[in-house]
């Protein structure tokens, strides 16, 4: 059996076709190709073309996981997650995490950091939310701690200016409504009180 023709797929730049006995065997990347030394040309066993179409879905697999975490940092649980609702085997998903962490293109503490900066420039929010959506990450309490604990912004700070913003909308100059806000942020009642009383001094 022998590859007749490789071309570039048109929809997914860097896949390229790859066509044995003129009839589409599989689709694979542009270093899936290099790595696997595919050339028109070259003749394989039935077996040998079956091991080339598993590691092409392999390849896509792979791929495809890190276009999504060019889109934003990922936890670890996050891409199990992803591979869990592809319905990837569990062999192939565990071989794609253990080179993720290997290239540390996943790290569940630089991604704890970098969650906890990007939530800070773009909104107020306490260290009890910030700890919550961690968690729903999956990002391990001790991690968790680690990055709060470096994480120097004032708390009472942060309310005060939350405060101060929300005080112009005129629903929030009551202050049962503003008190009932700030804890759906995550602050706790003494540290609304303190920000509160502070405020009106």
């Amino acid at each position: 059996m022998k590859i007749t023709k490789i071309e570039a797929q048109l929809k997914t730049q860097g896949r390229y076709s790859v066509y044995v006995d003129e009839v589409f065997a599989f689709g694979i990347s542009e270093l899936g190709l290099i790595n696997n030394g595919l050339r028109v040309g070259g003749e394989y066993t039935k077996q040998e073309l079956e091991t080339l179409k598993e590691e092409a879905k392999t390849d896509k697999i792979y791929n495809q996981t890190l276009g999504l975490i060019a889109r934003r940092p990922r936890s670890q649980w996050e891409i199990e997650d992803y591979f869990r609702r592809k319905d990837v085997e569990p062999t192939v998903s565990q071989g794609i995490i253990d080179i993720l962490l290997e290239k540390k293109f996943i790290d569940d503490l630089d991604f704890a950091r970098r969650w906890v900066e990007s939530r800070r420039l773009l909104k107020s929010i306490s260290r009890r939310k910030l700890e919550f959506e961690l968690r729903t990450k999956r990002v391990d309490n001790s991690l968790i701690k680690q990055v709060l604990d470096e994480d120097n912004t004032d708390e009472l700070e942060v309310i005060t200016a939350e405060i101060n913003k929300k005080r112009r909308q005129t629903r929030y100059q009551d202050d049962s409504k503003l008190m009932a806000y700030l804890a759906r942020q995550g602050y706790s009642y003494e540290t609304i009180k303190k920000a509160l009383a502070d405020n009106t001094e």
